[in-house]
């Protein structure tokens, strides 16, 4: 009989193949399987020498035999219905003890659920997040667990030795029950997206603002990857705008329709903060700005009535390098500050600190950032805000001076930067002791008999005189 496969991946689209061969190589045997059968022997032609290691499977049934008990099963396939479905599949054929992992965008909502479900017939299920591209899948990605201690403790065997290493440090942690690992994994994606919006934006102020061309901003974001900013994206922003369209020998960056698409993640992070009653106004602002790009019509229409800004003087190099910086730390506050909240709120007890330290590689917002960020979480910052860490606090007084001055000028010279301008405007929020919610209370008491509470009482449910008569 052939040697059973310590683990199955079920789905080999572009991130499922290449976590099974990563799998593979670390001397795995891996079952696998996938809804289009016909994907299978081109997959397995591919594997090249690995292909000892994988053991393909036609049919559900085939597949779940081909494990080793108790068997676990990795689902890569699309969130929603298909997880779904594919469970209702699965689980007539496994048996008590067998687990689950969902390895894919999943809301952490419905990981919940179907957690609960399936713990009601002793099946484990593992909500877990996997970031870093095809590219990380493949080579070591980090990875985020959810689940129960006993699912980790089978689990950290298999798939330790595959995650992204930053020094002699695995990218991987179980960071807490149930859908913790797809909640963090989602403020994960979040973040991604502020992240990229913001160096968007200082790539729009240099291109639109100052005439650069694609080949001079790819100088610069090369010169910023060498000092505080260096990041993966920074990284790849240089390389992109460095590339040659090989059909015009223009700049590939100037071929592309300015139009981007998102697949939710980032949506899910704002909708989680604000039923969290949290702020994450960076995240919101670059979800909005790929709304707003793929309104390109209505946009020509309001650029040919309403007029572009001419170009003018760029802030200096060191306040838009500083800007960038000061945005960045911003939004990562923010989403920890999500991810604080909810942990208190679900029960999870999430280890923040080590959450910015599986960060440090292999994922896509992989940055020297997450150095500091991990450093000032360990140290249990004042109100749980990262933003009141010493090391951030001096960081972010001599950064934001910068990221002032580039919006300011951004603002003057009717150039868009909505994320850089809501981190601004989350900053001097934030460290205003006594702000104008004041007004609001008396304005809600006003017209609709809400009551307010007084700086001299802490009783509440006072009215104004307006209420009087």
């Amino acid at each position: 009989m052939a040697k059973q496969a310590q683990i199955g991946v079920y789905g080999l689209g572009t991130m499922g193949s290449a976590l099974a061969l990563n799998l593979a190589e670390r001397g795995n045997q891996v079952a696998v399987a996938n809804r289009e059968v016909d994907w299978l022997a081109p997959f397995v032609a591919r594997s090249g020498d690995l292909a000892a290691r994988i053991v393909p499977c036609e049919t559900a049934e085939s597949f779940v035999a081909a494990l080793a008990r108790p068997r676990v099963v990795v689902l890569m396939i699309p969130s929603g219905a298909p997880v779904d479905q594919m469970i209702d599949t699965l689980r007539p054929l496994l048996e008590s003890g067998d687990m689950i992992v969902d390895a894919g965008n999943s809301d952490f909502h419905d990981t919940r659920r179907r957690s609960d479900m399936l713990a009601s017939a002793g099946l484990h299920y593992v909500g877990m997040g996997v970031s870093g591209g095809a590219e990380g899948a493949r080579h070591g990605p980090s990875m985020m667990v959810g689940g129960s201690e006993e699912s980790w403790t089978r689990l950290r065997p298999l798939l330790e030795p595959s995650a992204a290493r930053f020094g002699d440090d695995a990218c991987i942690a179980h960071v807490g029950p149930d859908g913790a690992g797809h909640f963090v994994k989602t403020v994960h994606n979040g973040i991604e997206y502020a992240d990229m919006q913001l160096i968007a934006e200082v790539y729009g102020l240099l291109r639109d603002g100052g005439g650069w061309g694609a080949d001079r901003i790819a100088g610069l974001f090369e010169s910023w990857n060498d000092g505080p900013l260096k990041s993966y994206l920074v990284a790849t922003t240089a390389k992109v705008l460095a590339a040659r369209d090989p059909a015009t020998g223009n700049p590939v960056v100037d071929i592309i329709r300015d139009s981007a698409g998102q697949k939710g993640t980032g949506r899910w992070t704002v909708i989680e903060a604000l039923r969290l009653g949290q702020s994450a106004s960076v995240i919101e602002a670059a979800v909005g700005a790929r709304g707003w790009s793929s309104d390109g019509a209505a946009r020509q229409a309001a650029s040919d009535v309403l007029g572009t800004p001419a170009t003018a003087k760029l802030p200096a190099r060191q306040d838009m390098e500083h800007g960038l910086l000061a945005a960045r730390i911003l939004a990562h506050a923010q989403g920890f500050r999500v991810m604080s909240v909810a942990s208190d709120e679900f029960g999870w007890g999430l280890d923040l600190a080590r959450v910015a330290e599986i960060w440090r590689a292999g994922c896509i917002i992989r940055s020297a950032l997450l150095d500091d960020i991990a450093a000032a979480m360990r140290s249990a910052p004042p109100h749980g805000h990262l933003i009141l860490a010493p090391q951030i606090t001096a960081t972010l007084r001599q950064v934001v001076p910068g990221l002032r001055r580039v919006v300011g000028w951004a603002m003057t010279n009717g150039l868009p930067v909505p994320a850089l301008s809501a981190a601004l405007a989350w900053h001097d929020s934030m460290r205003r002791a006594r702000g104008s919610a004041n007004l609001i209370q008396a304005q809600r008491d006003f017209f609709g008999a809400h009551g307010f509470q007084r700086i001299d009482s802490e009783t509440g449910g006072d009215h104004g005189p307006w209420h009087t008569g």
